[in-house]
């Protein structure tokens, strides 16, 4: 278990990465609440649940107000015959009258850290306006095709967006299929 509490700028703030499982109701609620907020209220209950089971990066300032957070989870993805376990982002949110102010980059830096340390490769799937920070930290665009194994088999997916990924040297000849889950897929 990685468990540790950075102190960070702004002055106050205070970065702690947590399992799912070492997390309070109470922090999970505040996690919840963050998502809405960030989000404008589009954020659904599936896409929170999505973040879970994994690891969890939250910046808190010095009264204990979430500002930041940030999940990873284990999927794997299938390319080019080989099974890649992936850490995946999820549930990147800083609190809008918080933002520019470098907190977002903090949570990657340490999301990017967990992936390194775990897994194959880190893969994300971008919001409009989260794309501009991922890019900045390195992440890169999937240029080959996705699909998904569907309970069906695989399926591929002409219309998905691509997602992002880090740490990665993959062939985008061959097709990237992430496993199935419900909702958005990617």
């Amino acid at each position: 278990m990685i468990r540790s509490t950075t102190p960070l700028s702004p002055v106050g703030a205070v970065l702690r990465t947590a399992h799912t499982a070492d997390l309070s109701a109470a922090e999970l609620r505040a996690g919840r609440a963050l998502m809405d907020l960030a989000f404008d209220g589009d954020f659904s209950d599936e896409d929170w649940a999505h973040g879970l089971g994994g690891m969890h990066v939250l910046v808190h300032d010095e009264e204990g107000t979430l500002l930041a957070h940030g999940a990873v989870v284990q999927r794997r993805v299938l390319h080019n015959g080989r099974s890649l376990r992936v850490g995946y982002v999820e549930n990147v949110a800083v609190r809008p009258d918080r933002q520019r102010q470098g907190l977002g980059g903090q949570v990657m830096g340490a999301l990017e850290r967990i992936v390194d340390g775990g897994y194959d490769l880190g893969v994300l799937s971008p919001s409009d306006e989260g794309e501009k920070l991922y890019r900045a930290h390195g992440w890169v665009t999937w240029p080959g095709r996705v699909g998904t194994l569907s309970p069906e088999g695989p399926l591929s997916m002409p219309d998905e967006d691509p997602p992002m990924l880090w740490g990665a040297d993959l062939d985008p000849a061959h097709e990237l299929l992430i496993d199935w889950r419900d909702g958005d897929v990617f």
